[in-house]
């Protein structure tokens, strides 16, 4: 048994792969526990508190600190071996840089349960919808630093030159610029939306064929929640080419009907049948007091009247509908007034 333990493979006895392998097991397995120890103990303890201040510090190390003891794992198990010159630096240099993104990633979860824990409640308290506007975008805009600092100080601790390499990207940055020219449309887009403000968060809107209420402006997109439920993201360039309705700022709802009345029906009952809309337009308290009522065509079946009304902002608008056409269909019953169908009058002529 001893002597297979000492046979080398690739440069390590069998016994020193076997302590590597178990090194990184041993790593995971306590991982896992540590995992566990915050779901299930630490999390209950912190519950109880008064403060969320330990309930955002545990949740910003609960899971860097799993990464953090596997990362640790896999560097104690490989340097425990003999490697090759050029593979320990290779991995000594993505350590570097997986250390580097594990202290970016707590700065980001720290700052983003920060932010939503006491900045947005600020936000939400005010007024203005300025700052409901504003915070997402710099919520994305702060997170994106932290990344790319994290990014370029692993790089730079794991010895390549980033200042060389931020040159080279600025020489390829017209192909850069030629590939990400939707994106930068996008970001402009964003950027006029937030100065020309066309709609704010919870406006219902229309634009390249979608009706729906605005959930979220970002940099790059803008969230709609359609009439049927369902979530759609645009990209903010459309709102740049494309003309934007904003529904949430008509002063009214304006609707228009059109009612046929059987040629029998006399001038008297026409008048009458005017006279009546205007009535049931007054007596709606959710209806504002203009109206456009006319007697504007012979039809191939009925004799039409165009009767408009304007619902006031903010009414409900299918249920002043439903009132408004209940009380014409009973007023015009009560008054003999008869809605046309489409029908024919053959005529049978006979040659003498």
């Amino acid at each position: 048994m001893q002597s297979i333990l000492t046979q080398t493979y690739y440069g390590n006895t069998l016994q020193e792969w076997f302590i590597a392998t178990a090194i990184i097991v041993l790593s995971v397995i306590l991982a896992k526990i540590i995992y566990w120890i915050f779901s299930r103990v630490v999390r209950l303890f912190t519950a109880k508190t008064k403060t969320q201040l330990d309930d955002l510090i545990v949740d910003m190390i609960e899971e860097p600190s799993v990464f953090l003891i596997i990362v640790a794992g896999f560097w104690f198990g490989l340097n425990y071996l003999t490697l090759p010159e050029a593979l320990s630096t290779f991995i000594g240099r993505v350590y570097q840089v997986l250390i580097a993104i594990l202290i970016g990633w707590m700065l980001s979860r720290l700052f983003n349960a920060l932010f939503r824990a006491y900045v947005a409640p600020l936000a939400d308290k005010t007024e203005s919808d300025f700052d409901d506007q504003l915070l997402p975008i710099v919520r994305k805009g702060i997170s994106t630093i932290i990344w790319v600092m994290a990014i370029i100080i692993g790089l730079n601790n794991a010895g390549y030159d980033v200042a060389a390499l931020i040159a080279g990207l600025g020489i390829g940055g017209l192909a850069l610029a030629m590939a990400a020219k939707d994106t930068v449309s996008n970001v402009f887009g964003g950027f006029t939306i937030f100065t020309d403000k066309p709609f704010k968060i919870g406006d219902r809107v229309k634009v390249a064929g979608y009706d729906g209420s605005v959930e979220e402006i970002g940099i790059r997109s803008t969230r709609l929640k359609t009439l049927e439920g369902r979530i759609v993201t645009i990209p903010n360039a459309k709102f740049a080419d494309a003309p934007v309705e904003n529904v949430s700022w008509e002063p009214s709802r304006k609707v228009v009907i059109n009612l046929g009345l059987t040629y029998d029906t006399t001038p008297e009952k026409m008048e009458r049948a005017m006279a009546i809309l205007q009535e049931i337009n007054n007596d709606n308290p959710h209806t504002e007091e203009k109206t456009v009522i006319s007697f504007n065509a012979f039809g191939d079946f009925a004799m039409n009247i165009m009767f408009i009304y304007y619902i006031e902002k903010g009414e409900d608008i299918a249920g002043t509908q439903s009132e408004v056409n209940l009380e014409i269909l009973k007023r015009f019953n009560a008054e003999g007034l008869e809605f046309a169908f489409p029908t024919q009058t053959l005529y049978n002529i006979t040659q003498a």
